[in-house]
């Protein structure tokens, strides 16, 4: 998985968005602090195609309307808004098609400035982007590949807002729990990581390891030209990466595993081999 998946473009001439605090906002009115903050907003390089092409099946999706604009046009947002949450989805669908056995997660965590008619306007655009390929709320342990493929299916959306409970193609959000170690320490991560994924529900839901540090304000005050991607992200990823390598996955070990930037090393292609160990456990139970 990725996270903050579709932040690998953010328009730094748009107002800040409305997940930010009234200072910021204030402060932004200045051209250089947009810079400034889209160097901290951007957690991706690749676009969803290209994040798809190279093995992400887990998308973190946060959304807001722009507050003033005529229509319900829902965007992605971090700090910055993104792209059309529309065309993200039609991108998507695009891959979908040329795949029919590939399964993707999208997971709709955080919305801004939206009210009800927002939620069913975007709820609708999900609809009609893949139609078919939503899977309907099911029991966790029933969604195999087999019964996916079976059935054509290759979405499950996670809408962490009640009205999920007027869809059945949306799945609550507390199937999807993503706990979050908010640290820029490396340690802490590892530790935090090694202990929710101790008390991990056994049965019933989807589970996020969510291999990120956050930057504090005084992080950013001290590094405030290089970024999130040179200040935390570079010399903390391969310490990540070696946690990832001795994971198992399965019944309370790692589920979905979610980093930044998933290019810089081989992220995706570490976590998918973890599935080697589950084919290996299968082998010699037969």
């Amino acid at each position: 998985g990725s996270h903050d998946s579709f932040s690998y473009w953010v328009d730094e001439k748009s107002p800040v968005g409305p997940d930010q605090a009234t200072a910021i906002k204030r402060l932004a009115r200045i051209s250089f602090v947009r810079k400034i903050m889209k160097k901290w907003s951007v957690t991706q390089n690749l676009t969803f195609k290209e994040q798809l092409e190279g093995g992400i099946r887990y998308f973190d999706l946060r959304v807001s309307s722009k507050p003033g604009e005529i229509g319900q046009e829902i965007y992605f947002i971090h700090g910055l808004f993104g792209i059309k949450v529309w065309d993200g989805l039609k991108e998507m669908n695009s891959f979908l098609e040329q795949h029919p056995k590939e399964v993707i997660f999208l997971d709709f965590n955080h919305f801004y400035a939206m009210d009800d008619s927002h939620h069913h306007f975007l709820i609708n655009r999900i609809r009609s982007a893949f139609e078919s390929k939503l899977c309907c709320v099911e029991c966790v342990e029933y969604v195999t590949l087999l019964y996916m493929w079976e059935k054509k299916h290759q979405v499950l959306i996670f809408y962490h807002h009640p009205l999920y409970q007027a869809y059945p193609f949306l799945w609550p959000g507390n199937k999807m729990p993503a706990p979050w170690a908010n640290t820029t320490n490396v340690h802490k991560l590892l530790q935090f990581l090694e202990t929710t994924l101790g008390e991990r529900s056994r049965y019933g839901t989807f589970h996020v390891s969510q291999a990120i540090l956050t930057p504090r304000v005084k992080t950013i005050a001290r590094h405030l030209i290089r970024g999130l991607k040179n200040t935390l992200v570079h010399r903390n990823l391969p310490m990540i990466l070696n946690w990832v390598k001795a994971q198992k996955p399965g019944v309370m070990g790692v589920n979905i595993i979610t980093s930044d930037f998933v290019e810089l090393v081989d992220f995706a292609a570490t976590v998918i081999a973890l599935n080697d160990l589950l084919l290996e456990e299968d082998e010699s139970a037969t």
